[in-house]
């Protein structure tokens, strides 16, 4: 069977390309669902083309593995709400990590056994040849990337989930994870120069894993977006490290696309913050606190019926949905508001900030189950002029994305971060459940706003009082 190499090779490459095209088509909402599944077809080419190597092991064991995979993803992918997408992202991303950390280990330890560590360095197996340089680098580095992906993920999930308080510090934080993480490269350097003992491999990876617990812990829940994609450009880098070391070739462009896939994404989401990748690792952002500027005003109420009214004679209306709704699960609610203004002719938008929800892409997601038209749904960058044209803005379940204290607060933790200014529209309705501060812990100057009026409540139940009023309204 001479030819199977090259039919395998051949498999990796067309998965290859699927995994390209797949991606391509993942950046348009109209054509994600498709570029999923011909990445998920590229996926299993490459699993089935794995299975057919010619030195592959255990075959048994990694099919019941697989089957166990599938099912328990199946079963959690069907079930979990939408709500919950972001922490099973998290989650999922976590396991890849972990994957590409566990084949790293498997590789250490394979060397660890069948190495002789000489007295200058040098390392020979049974049959004369041993790892080289690049190869262990290679493996360690993987490992460790895949590691601290792995736990850190965790910790983010935990945080999603709500099983852990938003942020964890102590006096010298910095200096401690630094320590740690020095100490995890320095005993991986004397893995690479050949000192591969059992003892010091499981000292490498419990630091590696240590390490990412310690850097996520302290980091709030509004930088979640931002940590999520850091992490999956880590898991990506991971496999495509460990590809090397086994190589594999599939592994190492599936890889390279979601590491270099992760790292776009996340400087994107730090752009959008205006925060620097630095200042979202180590910065205050989500830590909570007031700010030095004085809000005047008061919250001023406004019934349904009311605001009903008020977008029902309106020509422009921007709806913003914010994470509130997608616990409220009201978009559905909202849509059908939405398409009764339309009815009525009232022009009607969606307006996105790209960090709006618990990860990027989240309120688009929730927008599309609900049915909402690709068309309408506008990104910051393009609404914002529209605003002072707006007759009446409803905001819902958003909060720190709108609070015009990012613009003119240098105090606050949201200075700097890029806002829908709906501030500037003529007239605001913020549905919202209380008068509770968002992610970063502040009040929100435009909840005080002259053109501002709060109408309280659970974001469905409000919604549903808005569409029920609406009918009422006369055409």
């Amino acid at each position: 069977m001479a030819w199977l190499p090259t039919l395998i090779k051949a498999c990796y490459f067309l998965a290859a390309l699927l995994f390209i095209l797949g991606l391509k088509r993942m950046s348009s909402p109209r054509t994600a669902q498709g570029g999923i599944v011909w990445a998920g077809v590229g996926m299993l080419l490459a699993v089935l083309a794995t299975f057919a190597l010619p030195d592959m092991h255990n075959r048994g064991l990694i099919l019941a593995a697989v089957v166990i995979g599938v099912a328990a993803a199946w079963w959690s992918g069907r079930r979990v709400a939408m709500t919950d997408m972001p922490q099973m992202v998290a989650l999922y991303n976590g396991m890849g990590g972990g994957a590409a950390a566990a084949i790293g280990a498997a590789e250490l330890f394979g060397f660890s056994a069948s190495a002789v560590t000489l007295l200058d360095g040098g390392t020979f197996t049974a049959d004369g040849a041993g790892p080289d340089t690049a190869q262990l680098s290679l493996a360690v580095l993987g490992a460790l990337i895949g590691a601290v992906s792995f736990s850190g993920s965790l910790i983010a999930f935990a945080k999603l989930q709500g099983w852990l308080d938003r942020r964890f510090v102590f006096p010298g934080q910095r200096a401690v994870n630094m320590a740690v993480l020095a100490a995890a490269v320095v005993i991986g350097v004397m893995l690479v120069t050949g000192q591969l003992t059992s003892p010091l491999i499981v000292a490498f990876f419990v630091l590696a894993l240590l390490f990412g617990l310690m850097m996520t812990l302290p980091i709030g829940g509004a930088d979640m977006p931002v940590v999520i994609s850091l992490y999956n450009a880590f898991t990506g880098l991971a496999v495509a490290f460990e590809g090397f070391v086994l190589q594999n070739e599939a592994m190492i462009i599936a890889g390279t696309v979601v590491g270099a896939a992760g790292t776009l994404l996340t400087q994107l989401m730090a752009k959008a913050m205006n925060r620097s990748l630095g200042n979202v690792l180590f910065g205050n952002f989500g830590a909570g606190g007031g700010t030095a500027q004085e809000i005047g005003g008061s919250q001023k109420p406004i019934e349904a019926a009311d605001a009903a009214v008020m977008m029902a004679y309106a020509e422009r209306v921007v709806i913003v949905p914010g994470y509130g709704m997608a616990v409220a699960q009201a978009q559905h609610k909202v849509w059908e508001f939405a398409q009764l203004l339309i009815a009525r002719g009232v022009k009607v938008k969606f307006a996105i900030h790209p960090v709006a929800g618990r990860m990027p892409g989240h309120m688009n997601v929730l927008l599309a189950e609900a049915g909402v038209p690709y068309d309408l749904i506008v990104d910051m960058e393009d609404i914002n002029p529209e605003f002072p044209t707006t007759d009446v803005v409803l905001v819902i379940g958003a909060n720190d994305v709108v609070n015009p204290l990012a613009k003119t607060d240098p105090t606050s933790p949201i200075y700097g971060m890029p806002i829908l200014d709906v501030a500037n529209a003529r007239q605001v309705i913020v549905v919202k459940r209380g008068k509770g501060t968002g992610f970063a812990g502040i009040e929100n100057a435009l909840f005080y706003a002259d053109n501002a009026r709060m109408l309280y409540g659970d974001g469905q139940a409000a919604a549903g009082q808005l569409v029920t009023e609406l009918k009422g309204v006369d055409g």
